[in-house]
């Protein structure tokens, strides 16, 4: 049917989606029926005004349901029944569950080539899925820790398999090692401005978690050495590149100068490697700079997906793991064996590259709006951060400004939730990744920039 034109405007999905639906509600009142060829891609991308990308996404969603085929050299035509593509059914409902916009979430891959790959990598999962519903032993399999080298090595961290653990996620990390480094009320340093998380896990173990002096390149240096000499700290959290928060990454200069002071005074550290995937070019770990007194902690959920809740943990030396092992096996009893099979089968065949790359590119790109829609020193940054660090101008509070921008669907979260040390500063961290798109991102941080043009009580007056 070339004059075929559907109606999008009834529905909040996003418009390829709702294109798939309208095919599929139209087959059924029969207003397509079975050999009826489909309008051109192009043609009815002008007919609905929308991007030739965005019909040609509805189609191969069309047909992954069934409802269509493609004919090379002549068109897409309507099928007489469903006929899956692949073996795994689309969902009959799709999760609708509220996403929490406060996390700094990566962006999602909306890709349908990658996301059929990653579905893949589920499906040959799920053939020994009786198996994966046993206890496994802690730690991972052999197959799982070769994965993890694997991943590692691209951060130049080789280690030793007997060093490797496969964790719950990086929380469970951070509570394993902390508890067995440090008992309550004793000291453990981090930056002043730090991953919430921490704070909270310090608070839990009933740490005392002291917050050290930062400039541009993380904590400083004589702030540390200081800090050894008067608090005996039993440990020194660090979250180096793409630091959560603020998007510093610590110079690699730094970072020899920080493990140098770590190991005179004896003081492990805790390296959170959340985001160190995610540059092209970041300076080395401090695991490999100082692998003889450094934790690294290499989550997942930052450079593959937030649900991905699978970290690879190396231990400083093979005992230091026996006392990680038990505590964490404690605390969770294993990592979860369909997480991790998931991760070792996309690590494996490739598709944790694709999903890196996607976020990667993605992430540039939100960047790029940011850079084109704020004045440049307005905020800190990083070209491949998920979220940008926004002091706020004078006559703004944190509090005004999160109000202001609570409509706008971008986590926006105040410096108290970071902040360890001193009085939390007029700033707030604005989220760019998550179920977010770029026409949602744009159009967030140009009322923001707008806002800021303005005295609070001029830009939030219609409230």
């Amino acid at each position: 049917m070339y004059d075929w034109t559907p109606d999008l405007s009834n529905t909040d999905k996003p418009r390829y989606l709702a294109l798939a639906d309208r095919i599929a509600a139209d087959i059924k009142s029969g207003k397509l029926t079975v050999g009826d060829r489909m309008p051109p891609q192009r043609k009815l991308a002008s007919r609905l005004g929308v991007d030739f990308t965005t019909v040609a996404r509805g189609y191969v969603e069309a047909q992954k349901r069934g409802l269509v085929e493609s004919r090379t050299g002549q068109g897409t035509f309507v099928l007489a029944q469903a006929k899956p593509s692949r073996s795994i059914a689309p969902s009959p409902r799709p999760r609708t569950d509220a996403v929490d916009l406060s996390m700094n979430l990566p962006p999602e891959p909306d890709d349908p080539d990658l996301i059929e790959r990653m579905q893949a990598g589920l499906e040959m999962v799920g053939r020994d899925i009786v198996s994966l519903l046993r206890y496994q032993g802690f730690g991972g399999g052999v197959s799982d820790k070769e994965a993890a080298s694997l991943w590692l090595s691209r951060r130049a961290v080789v280690p030793a398999q007997e060093r490797i653990f496969i964790a719950p996620g990086a929380h469970a990390a951070l509570i394993g090692i902390l508890g067995i480094l440090a008992k309550p009320g004793q000291v453990v340093l981090s930056e002043a401005i730090t991953y919430p998380g921490v704070r909270s896990i310090a608070a839990q173990l009933n740490l005392s978690l002291v917050g050290l002096p930062m400039d541009d390149e993380g904590i400083e240096p004589d702030a540390f050495a200081a800090a050894c000499s008067k608090m005996s700290p039993k440990a020194l959290y660090l979250n180096p590149t793409l630091q959560n928060p603020t998007t510093l990454t610590m110079s690699e200069k730094r970072r020899e100068m920080i493990a140098v002071i770590a190991r005179r005074w004896g003081v492990p550290i805790i390296e959170d490697d959340a985001y160190g995937f995610i540059p092209q070019h970041g300076p080395a770990p401090l695991a490999s700079v100082a692998p003889d007194i450094t934790w690294y902690i290499a989550g997942l959920a930052k450079c593959i997906g937030a649900g991905m809740r699978t970290a690879y943990v190396v231990a400083p030396d093979v005992r230091s793991g026996w006392a990680f092992a038990a505590a964490v096996r404690a605390a969770t009893v294993m990592a979860s064996p369909l997480t991790v099979a998931l991760a070792t089968r996309w690590i494996e065949d490739g598709t944790a590259d694709a999903i890196l790359r996607f976020i990667k590119t993605e992430a540039a790109a939100r960047q790029l709006i940011a850079r084109q829609t704020l004045k440049p020193e307005s905020y800190k940054s990083d070209p491949f951060s998920f979220n940008i660090w926004l002091p706020l101008p004078q006559g703004w509070t944190r509090s005004a400004f999160i109000g202001h921008m609570r409509a706008t669907g971008i986590g926006v979260v105040a410096s108290d939730s970071f902040t360890v040390t001193g009085n939390p500063p007029e700033a707030v961290r604005i989220c760019l990744g998550g179920p977010a798109s770029r026409a949602n991102v744009e159009r967030a941080l140009a009322f923001a920039a707008h806002a800021l043009e303005e005295l609070p009580e001029v830009a939030t007056s219609f409230l």
